[in-house]
């Protein structure tokens, strides 16, 4: 890189400073936001089971943000590396131009849960944490977060407006607040072995979830089964949720009540059964995240649902393979055509030491997205639309992947048809949908019996978050 695109880069990073010129806001504005309203729960009775030893009655003293020389931030580690190495170059180069050491921790997705309770329960830690809402939603501890509302009314005012799914991962509908920051989704389309399923009748893959059973039929007796995990983690927290959806069942209505007992989710489970016993390997049972990405990668998968860092893993791997990997849309059912987007988001806790720091790193890394989506390989979808102008880089230059900036029109927040909240987060954490899929599919409980006993659990789980709801708010 030349010394005139370096300075070029480095007056693009040091000039973005909407939120402060923007709101007229100096460092004692940007502490004036983070001690913004709040919404103080009085009477407010013991969290639930995962986090009752780290919640805290939360007081009327208003938080006081603090500026300090550093900042600490904690991420997921990224499925394409890439996007890891561009965030951590990203930071360092913000650090240098603001005068603020930076310091970036990677971790598992599946630990992020533990790390935010024990961040909690020590009342130090990260300044910033992101989570990944398909291991564990941010609802949970939206208490022990810092109001980013202004800092949101700034982006969409400077930028654009947040997409549904956007509104669905960092606004609490509750409290009238923004909690957390959203930063991206990954969306899960249907990948697919072209040379295979146009062997059974379906050169364009399949379109329907009948044609997903029936295909995958054929193939499967010829040795190449599809896959869809069944074990506890993120994609199959993403994927189950979608046949539910396209049935017409849903974890709760649009007023957020418990609605998962009911015809249309007895059918999806019942389609899941058949997808298992007639199409699928026992193998995935066993899976991680990853095991759908080596399934497909090693030749023998016909089939998954997965982001596109599968497709990017045998584009690296094995060109030859690749040359015959192709996406489609998720699947339709008999009610809809619609699948998780696996949100991820951003929060300050309240005991940051550097919550103006913070703040301003989220401002400035909003108007930087554009860098990110191409790191990740086109991977991160935006939840702002507006981060990119159509056509989007990356997704543009590759036929198969042109269809994904639609995505939106078929993915769908967890707490779809209704928001997000603590209750959804707890189903979410506790894996109690892909738990109910893997007993009828395996034959430990009937499609009834699974549907009774996972009703039962979210019935549970939501009763208890309605009685924890205080009996009294008011603004401090």
């Amino acid at each position: 890189m030349t010394e005139k695109k370096d300075d070029a880069k480095k007056d693009k990073l040091i000039n973005r400073r909407q939120f402060l010129r923007g709101a007229g806001m100096t460092g004692a504005g940007l502490a004036a936001a983070a001690c913004a309203p709040q919404i103080v729960e009085v009477e407010k009775e013991v969290a639930v089971e995962k986090i009752v030893e780290v919640e805290k009655v939360v007081t009327a003293v208003p938080e006081v943000a603090k500026k300090t020389g550093e900042l600490s931030i904690l991420r997921w580690n990224h499925f394409v590396p890439a996007a890891d190495v561009w965030f951590d170059e990203y930071a360092a180069e913000w650090g240098a131009a603001n005068g603020v050491k930076v310091t970036v921790d990677g971790i598992h997705q599946s630990d992020m849960p533990a790390r935010g309770s024990s961040e909690l329960a020590a009342q130090k830690g990260h300044d910033i944490f992101e989570w990944n809402f398909g291991t564990g939603s941010p609802f949970l501890w939206k208490e022990h977060c810092v109001s980013l509302t202004d800092l949101v009314k700034d982006i969409e005012g400077s930028i654009g407006s947040y997409s549904a799914i956007g509104n669905q991962s960092g606004y609490d509908a509750e409290q009238d607040n923004w909690f957390a920051l959203p930063s991206y989704y990954i969306r899960f389309p249907s990948m697919f072995r072209k040379d295979l399923w146009s062997g059974v009748g379906f050169p364009d893959g399949p379109d329907t979830w009948d044609d997903v059973l029936s295909g995958g039929t054929e193939l499967k007796a010829g040795g190449n089964p599809i896959g869809i995990g069944l074990y506890n983690g993120l994609d199959p927290n993403a994927t189950w949720r979608g046949l539910l959806w396209s049935y017409g069942g849903a974890l709760q209505d649009a007023d957020g009540n418990p609605a998962l007992d009911s015809p249309e989710t007895l059918a999806a489970i019942e389609m899941a059964v058949k997808l298992y016993q007639n199409a699928m390997t026992e193998e995935v049972l066993a899976w991680d995240d990853a095991g759908n990405n080596r399934f497909l990668g090693s030749g023998i998968g016909s089939y998954i649902a997965n982001p596109i860092s599968a497709y990017r893993s045998i584009q690296a791997d094995n060109p030859e393979l690749f040359a015959n990997v192709f996406l489609r849309s998720a699947p339709a059912g008999p009610a809809a055509r619609l699948m998780a987007a696996v949100s991820f988001a951003y929060t300050i806790w309240k005991f940051s030491p550097n919550q103006v720091n913070a703040l301003q790193f989220l401002r400035d890394w909003a108007d930087n997205f554009e860098g990110h989506f191409v790191a990740s390989s086109g991977y991160n979808h935006p939840q702002n639309d507006s981060f990119m102008a159509s056509p989007w880089p990356v997704l543009a230059e590759d036929p198969k992947l042109a269809f994904l900036e639609q995505a939106n029109d078929w993915s769908v927040s967890f707490g779809h048809p209704g928001a997000n909240t603590a209750s959804v987060g707890e189903v979410l954490g506790s894996y109690h949908i892909p738990t109910m899929m893997a007993n009828a599919c395996t034959g430990k409980m009937t499609a009834r019996e699974a549907l009774d006993d996972c009703a039962a659990k979210v019935d549970a789980i939501y009763g208890r978050w309605a009685s924890l709801r205080p009996t009294k708010l008011f603004r401090v």
